[in-house]
């Protein structure tokens, strides 16, 4: 499976081949993915958003204008009408803009490369309408960290998740971390 992401001015364009095993949805795939590194974009940013892509995986998904467009998020899971099921955000969104999210989709689920627990404080204060099909994922810094550090240009990654853990072999860097999925509601 190919799949390729407009390029923006300047973006650097990073190769995934990436062998997913995801146990606890039942899904195995090989992705070979061609993704546009914004100039703005961290390396930690851009992490959360291949793990996004690779743990959100099933039909229909796909990367959006990302930065370039601040109307949709990272991804999205569009159905067979081509409506949204799912909005994927990357990051640490602002309440209204979640808020928002969930007039558009079905699910909303957020990666948070930076600050969850302060992210999930917020948006529980917040009076997010249908809070409980909100999800925020996230994993420990030391398993980001370890991911950036790994990050190249041409990367082979080979990720599994399995009852919470995620295990990762990114260009010849074996990571073990567990992966939290906590729901609003």
């Amino acid at each position: 499976m190919w799949q390729a992401v407009t390029m923006a001015i300047g973006a650097t364009i990073h190769r995934f081949v990436i062998e997913l095993s995801d146990l606890d949805r039942g899904v195995f795939e090989t992705l070979d993915l061609r993704v546009a590194r914004h100039p703005s974009e961290s390396a930690r940013f851009l992490v959360m958003r291949m793990l996004a892509r690779c743990l959100e995986h099933e039909e229909g998904i796909e990367f959006t204008g990302g930065l370039s467009d601040v109307e949709l998020p990272a991804l999205v899971i569009r159905d067979l009408q081509g409506g949204m099921s799912a909005w994927i955000e990357v990051g640490v969104p602002a309440s209204k803009r979640v808020h928002k999210a969930t007039s558009r989709a079905d699910r909303v689920v957020i990666y948070a490369h930076k600050q969850a627990d302060h992210l999930i404080a917020t948006l529980r204060q917040a009076e997010l309408r249908r809070a409980d099909q909100v999800t925020v994922v996230y994993v420990d810094d030391e398993t980001i960290d370890a991911l950036e550090a790994a990050l190249d240009r041409a990367a082979k990654w080979s990720v599994t998740l399995s009852d919470g853990t995620l295990y990762v072999e990114a260009n010849g860097a074996s990571i073990v971390g567990p992966l939290y999925r906590v729901v609003l509601g």
